[in-house]
């Protein structure tokens, strides 16, 4: 059996992905979270997980009770039980290893945001207790801002924002996490200049992300031959959801073939990414798909994970974690032309529903990016991200 690189698990494979909705954020908040967080429910069904707290019924109770008490309860050391102690979280900025960086991380934010809330958006899983539970957890966080952060001084600013934390547990704990926060919205809304603070973060030695973030570079092409151009399967019947996934960004992203969105898409698509972008119908995204490929004319994307919960009659979850890499020489909302080079982290959730993606969650390090792209000897200043 194969192992996963980072995990060293057993690799995840299709017969690890729910074909139902049994176990669901759905089925969890179904007569309210508060309630449910306050007595628990013991018709909720159970899963084996060897090694977890006998509290938690299955991985979705797990999820959104740790994160309820470490940010709401603000129990903040019960990290130390649910991350193993060489837990390695990367973020917008890079790798974050051990838990005590997770511990000051979490202080520093709760402290910025005193009265903060976490509401659990979507839940999407994979796994069991022996390859590890996958989880794909969006969040809504909001809060005042009258502490102290590392972008300055309180501003009383109250922010609404989204994240997706993509985690791997075992035996209660969380050892493996990409987690992407709408920083730059986050940031909008405190009333700062997206600009200025990526300048000053990257000046003053902020960390962007490095070389050796991903396990290879992302490629479009080798050599001198043409990108791959894949059959994207119709979206309907019994779904192979990660061929359908993975060749789908392969055509759009490598390829430019932003006509394969006609027919994988709805026409009243729900679109919501970073910096508040959030519109309806897929002319809209086709034209934010071409605002990404214009300044980045070489763009390279790769397809790291992927996995899913459902099944043709209910729909598809799906959560896909990608990288991309690409120059910046074109106009837009990062500004004039840099040249420099851009590492791009990116999650997405994606829902499909009779043999069509109908909502799509997508979060980049769109904060860092700008970092990259700015810095000592750039002469321009882009305008803030719309």
């Amino acid at each position: 059996m194969t192992k996963d690189v980072e995990s060293g698990l057993p690799q995840l494979t299709r017969a690890h992905m729910p074909a139902d909705y049994s176990i669901s954020l759905a089925q969890y908040t179904r007569g309210g979270t508060d309630r449910f967080l306050a007595e628990g429910r013991d018709d909720m069904p159970a899963q084996s997980m060897r090694g977890f707290e006998d509290q938690y019924r299955n991985i979705i109770d797990y999820i959104v009770r740790i994160t309820h008490r470490i940010w709401e309860e603000k129990d903040i050391g019960y990290i130390y039980d649910t991350y193993a102690h060489n837990s390695r979280v990367y973020d917008d900025y890079g790798l974050q290893y051990g838990r005590d960086k997770i511990v000051a991380d979490t202080t520093h934010t709760i402290n910025a945001f005193p009265n903060i809330r976490l509401v659990a958006d979507e839940i999407i899983w994979a796994g069991d207790e022996d390859v590890g539970f996958y989880t794909s957890h969006r969040t809504i966080i909001q809060g005042d801002n009258t502490g102290y952060s590392r972008y300055g001084p309180p501003t009383g600013k109250r922010v609404s924002l989204w994240c997706i934390a993509n985690c791997v547990s075992r035996e209660n704990e969380i050892f493996l996490e990409h987690v992407l926060y709408n920083t730059s919205a986050m940031l909008r809304q405190m009333g700062l200049d997206l600009a200025d603070v990526a300048r000053q973060m990257a000046e003053s030695g902020g960390a962007a992300l490095p070389d050796d973030y991903t396990a290879g570079e992302p490629a479009r092409q080798r050599g001198q031959a043409k990108p791959a151009y894949p059959v994207v399967p119709e979206a309907s019947g019994e779904l192979d959801v990660e061929d359908y996934i993975r060749s789908l960004y392969q055509c759009v992203w490598n390829r430019r073939m932003l006509g394969t969105l006609q027919g994988r898409y709805a026409d009243n698509l729900v679109f919501n990414g970073p910096t508040d972008r959030a519109f309806s119908g897929l002319g809209p995204y086709q034209a934010f798909v071409l605002s990404l490929l214009a300044q980045f004319p070489d763009l390279a994307l790769d397809v790291d994970e992927v996995y899913w919960m459902g099944n043709p009659e209910e729909g598809y979850l799906v959560s896909t974690r990608w990288n991309a890499y690409g120059a910046h020489r074109g106009n837009g909302v990062f500004g004039p032309p840099t040249g420099r080079e851009a590492r791009i982290r990116g999650i997405t959730q994606h829902r499909i529903e009779d043999g069509r993606i109908t909502e799509e969650w997508m979060l980049f390090n769109e904060l860092d990016v700008m970092m990259q792209l700015l810095g000592a000897s750039s002469e321009e200043t882009p305008e803030s991200a719309d």
